[in-house]
Order: C-alpha cells, then structure tokens, then sequence
C-alpha cells in the first residue's frame, strides 16, 4: 500500500517478469539484440539514480524481485507475463520455473500468467491444457512477434489462434495480455500491429484483452479500437516511464486513454524488470495534466487508484481491504464472470 497526502492507494503492478539473458543462456547474437534493447529503454527513460549496471540487468532473480516490488516498491500484488522467446534463449527468457515457484510460495502477493504460441499446433493446445491445469491460470501473455523457426510473427485472427483462445475460453483463461507496442530489436515492428485486436475482441466477448503498452507508436488506432470493444483494456508498461523524461507526452497517453477507454479499463504496470516500480507509482500519484493540455480533464486521486491498482484487482479477483476499495456507481468494464 503508498499513501501519500492522506490518501491510501492498493498497488497491482499488472505486468512484470523474472528474465533470463545471461550470456550462458543467450541461443544466438539475437538474445543479446534483445536484451541490450531492452537495456536502452531503461536507461534513457529511468531517472539516473534508478539506473541499474548492464550485468544485473541481464538476471535478477526471486529475491531480488520481492525487495524491489513488495518491500521498496510499493506494489500490494504483482503480476507475471513472460515471454517465451525460445528461438533467442536456451531456456526461454521468461523463466516459468522459477516464476511460478515464486508465485506459489507467494500466492497473496503473486499471480503467474504463462504463454503459448498457436504455430505449436495441436501439440501446443495439449499442453496449454496441461498448463492451465498445472498453473491454474487466470491469464495468458501473448508475444505475436516471436519467431517460430522461419516465421517471424502470427496475428490474433489466425485460424490456429482462435483454437487456442477457444481453448482459453473453455479453461477459464479469461484474462488475455498481448504485446502490442514499440517493437524490440530484432523482432518485426508491424508484427506488433494492433489492427487484430478488433476481430478477437467482437468474437470473444467472454475474454479480457489488456493490450500491454497501449499499442505505441499506434495509439490511435488502438483508442478507436477500444471506444468500440468494451472487453479491450490498456496496460500503460513502457508508457508510464515517459512520465520522468517527456511528462506532456505521457499526459497525451493518458489523457487520449481516459477519454476514449475511461479510467476502468487502464492498468498501471512497471513492466519490471524493466523498471522498478516505486519511483513510477509515486511519480503518478503526484502527476497532474499540464494546465496548457486545455482539452484534457485534470487526473481525478479516483480515476489514479483505479488505474494504479483496483482495475486489475477485479478483473483478477485479488482481494482488496475493504478501506482501500472505492465506491462504483456501475459494474466496472470487465468481461462477465
């Protein structure tokens, strides 16, 4: 929990990771492009003093995670969602055994989401089966830019994909999270296009998809998508650091976000470790719309403890203390249990 001026904020950070990208593990030079990439986005949009050294960067590990969330971070309940990336990393860069411990060992502060691929085929539905058994998954975190042997990307309306998102359906995996951002060196930045979500979501209105980095660059096409789908929801990773080095652009994500989504379908996350969250969840606490921003409504401290915390909490079912939750006038923008 932070406070901050006498208000009390529930922290969920709805996106972060346990990674991998030790030279050890690195499958070929694109496991290095990939980490290094991710390296650039941390250290030229992190405040200097929450710059870490390139050799943590590559590994942090369980222990380390639960100090910078749940001990210096603020952050009541974190979420995984890893990406496999098994074509870069021998092991996966999302490490699922060790994640998923954590999550067990840790289940009031922990959910582990997990990840498939729909160019795996029937064999890859069997194990998705045996995964959400295994897991008892809630949700998935969907990468359509991974390579796949000669293939270098797949979209959500594939005919493989609306089996695995069927198969989804019918486990309870109700919680579907895409990356659907800035691209990642050495992947394809138009395999992360978000034109796809429109299909899934008319087709699977039973399903939740939190579209992971709002679709940046495509932010407009992602808000016109989202006006009409009431099942689409934004994950602000990768967004919200911007809020240290370009703050009126970060008001344009948010501002153009609340006033196509609402403040009940956007979700802080830290996208850890890409970021810590600490120093994102205080930074947004204290932010405020530029007053020269005419045409966007100032940051309510509601609309901010939804956004940071009680979204996510509901679509998730994570308990919330009855002090910290706020009063709805309206069932909050969620598919139907």
């Amino acid at each position: 929990m932070y406070t901050k001026d006498g208000e009390n904020y529930f922290i969920v950070d709805a996106h972060v990771a346990l990674w991998d990208a030790r030279p050890e593990n690195q499958r070929n030079i694109h496991g290095k492009q990939f980490i290094d990439c991710f390296y650039d986005y941390h250290r030229n949009l992190s405040p200097e003093s929450e710059v870490w050294p390139y050799e943590e960067y590559l590994y942090q590990g369980g222990e380390r995670l639960m100090k910078d969330l749940f001990t210096d971070g603020h952050v009541d309940h974190a979420i995984f969602q890893p990406a496999r990336l098994g074509e870069f990393y021998r092991t996966g860069f999302g490490q699922t055994e060790e994640a998923s411990a954590l999550a067990k060992a840790h289940p009031d502060k922990l959910t582990y989401n997990h990840y498939w691929d729909p160019r795996d085929g029937e064999e890859g539905l069997r194990q998705l089966r045996e995964d959400a058994k295994r897991f008892g998954l809630k949700g998935a975190k969907l990468y359509t830019a991974e390579w796949h042997g000669q293939s270098r990307g797949w979209k959500l309306d594939d005919p493989w994909s609306y089996r695995y998102l069927e198969a989804a359906q019918e486990l309870g995996i109700k919680n579907i999270h895409i990356h659907k951002g800035p691209t990642i060196r050495p992947l394809d930045r138009d395999a992360f296009d978000v034109a796809d979500v429109d299909k899934v979501a008319t087709d699977f209105t039973e399903l939740n998809f939190v579209i992971e980095h709002c679709g940046l660059p495509r932010l407009e096409d992602f808000c016109w998508i989202a006006t009409q789908e009431p099942n689409v929801h934004a994950g602000l990773a990768v967004a919200i650091p911007f809020i240290h080095t370009r703050p009126k652009y970060f008001a344009q994500i948010i501002g153009e976000l609340l006033y196509w989504l609402d403040e009940d379908r956007i979700q802080f996350s830290s996208d850890y470790a890409l970021w810590t969250p600490r120093w994102l969840i205080e930074r947004f606490v204290d932010f405020q719309i530029p007053e020269d921003l005419t045409e966007y409504a100032p940051l309510t401290t509601a609309q901010k403890k939804k956004i940071l915390g009680l979204n996510a909490a509901a679509m998730y079912d994570i308990p919330v203390p009855a002090e910290l939750q706020l009063p709805r006038e309206e069932p909050q923008a969620v598919a139907v249990a």
